[in-house]
This record gives C-alpha cells, sequence and structure tokens, in this order.
C-alpha cells in the first residue's frame, strides 16, 4: 500500500494560507493529499481592522478570526487545522512554539511545505514566519533532536506570493493551475469576512497567475489554457529526471 502524501502549510496569521495558497491546498487535496494548516495567530490585532472598529473585544475577534479560518479550512478540503495562538503584531516565536510546530512537522512528515515570503518590510510577522519555518524543518530533520522518532526527509519550502510582491524580492518559480478548484478557493475567501477588500485582489492576482502560466506552459505556441493559478517560489534545489 501506498504511503499517504501529506503538506503543511505554516501561516503566520489565521487568513494567510487562504489568500496565498488556498487553490494549491483544494488541489492538492483533491489529488488525495492530507494538507495541514497551522496558523500561528489569529491575526487579531493587526489584520482585523474592521472588527475592532465595531467594537468588538480581543476574545470576541479572536473567536470570529479562529471560526472563519475553521470555515475556510472545511470549504478547501483541509485535512487537520491548529492555532497556536502566539499573538501578532509581533508574533511571539519563543522555544515553546519552536518545539510545538517541530513535533507538527514530524507528526505530518510532508512531502513539501509552504510558507511567506522572505522579506516582507510591510509585516515582519511574515518573514519572521519563514525564518521560523525553516529553523523547525532544520531541527525535524536533526537525529540527535528527541532520538527514536522518525526524522524528517527533505521536503520543498515553496513561499506563496506576498501582498505587495514587487516590495519583497519574491520570484517565482513555480506557477499552478488551480482553475478546477478555483470556486472552492473563492468561497474560502469569502468565509473571512474581516478581510472583504482582499477578496477581488486575491481573484485579479489568481486571473495575473494564470497568464504567466500560460506563457510559461508554451506561450503562443500552444501554451495550456488556464483562468486561475498560483505562484510560489522554491528555496531548494529540485531533482528531476527530465525536464
Amino acid at each position: 500500500m501506498s504511503e499517504q502524501r501529506t503538506a503543511l502549510i505554516i501561516s503566520a496569521h489565521a487568513a494567510d494560507f487562504v489568500w496565498r495558497c488556498g487553490g494549491a491546498i483544494a488541489l492538492h487535496a483533491k489529488l488525495g493529499y492530507e494538507v495541514s494548516v497551522v496558523c500561528l495567530s489569529y491575526g487579531e490585532r493587526g489584520e482585523s481592522a474592521r472588527l475592532w472598529k465595531e467594537g468588538k473585544s480581543l476574545d470576541q475577534v479572536k473567536s470570529i478570526r479562529r471560526k472563519e479560518a475553521e470555515n475556510a479550512a472545511h470549504a478547501l478540503n483541509v485535512h487537520d487545522i491548529k492555532f497556536l495562538d502566539l499573538g501578532d503584531y509581533p508574533l511571539n516565536l519563543g522555544q515553546e512554539a519552536q518545539d510545538q510546530v517541530v513535533d507538527i512537522i514530524r507528526a505530518v512528515q510532508p512531502k513539501f511545505m509552504m510558507s511567506h515570503s522572505q522579506y516582507d518590510p510591510y509585516n515582519t510577522d511574515h518573514m519572521r514566519t519563514t525564518d521560523f519555518a525553516l529553523t523547525c524543518r532544520m531541527i525535524a530533520q536533526a537525529w540527535g533532536h528527541n532520538p527514536g522518532e522518525k526524522v524528517l526527509g527533505a521536503p520543498q519550502l515553496y513561499l506563496f506570493e506576498p501582498h505587495q510582491t514587487e516590495q519583497m524580492g519574491w520570484k517565482p518559480d513555480t506557477f499552478l493551475d488551480i482553475t478546477e478548484v478555483w470556486d472552492q478557493k473563492r468561497a474560502a475567501m469569502e468565509c473571512n469576512e474581516g478581510q472583504i477588500h482582499l477578496w477581488d485582489y486575491y481573484t485579479r492576482v489568481a486571473q495575473q497567475r494564470a497568464n504567466h502560466f500560460k506563457r510559461n506552459s508554451g506561450g503562443q505556441a500552444g501554451g495550456r489554457d488556464c483562468k486561475y493559478a498560483e505562484g510560489f517560489q522554491s528555496i531548494f534545489p529540485r531533482t528531476v529526471d527530465e525536464l
């Protein structure tokens, strides 16, 4: 019997995984992957302006953000979603959080991982998350960390698209056609009512990346049609048998 294929998304805030890789999640779930999501925070302080303007309390904001993320995860067929509640603006990424995430990585044994761009001066929670993810990935590979546990192999870490791409030094080298699961991604985006302004923005991003997918799959000489796509930047070299 073949081994279960898995993937792990490490998201700084509760909605990040939806905007930036919701299509990849839904598509790989459809392909039989068990996709797990770890939300380091709810984004309660820095990414919930509408809820604060409505006079919500901190606990209410957290509760609303959690429910929105759970609904979005359900729309995308996420296998498991965890909320570590580490605060935001800034994230509190201490030793306890590190141990938690290393344990999760080893339990999931992902075939690939996803997180944020490596540089984001507009939201340092994002770039701190990717540095944190790389550190946890490294520890999970170490035979001397909790000897006797199954160590991690060498999963690719894909960096999903940041909000202001041109400012982040993010350069995509992988485009994924998400047309067949676009309705799921849009439904998941619409679960995040606290950030309505991003629904159409990320729809336009997906349409733009679809154009890049078509151009890079053969261009005008026969590129594959695509209506919606996501772009990713890989951290590690990829090994292939043919190009």
